[in-house]
């Protein structure tokens, strides 16, 4: 399995991970098993699912 990053959203931002967590609530309401992970090399929040990888 691969992940694939849907969206990033800044750690710094006022909201923090809430604007994150909100995305991947939305995703997951429309059948994708989308979660939040934090990159920290980017300072970033990761809104990240699990794909198949293309080898198999």
């Amino acid at each position: 399995m691969r992940r694939t990053v849907l969206e990033q959203f800044p750690a710094g931002d006022p909201r923090g991970s809430r604007a994150a967590e909100q995305f991947a609530a939305a995703r997951r309401g429309e059948g994708m098993a989308a979660e939040v992970v934090m990159n920290l090399d980017q300072d970033a929040f990761l809104v990240v699912v699990e794909q198949p990888s293309a080898d198999r």
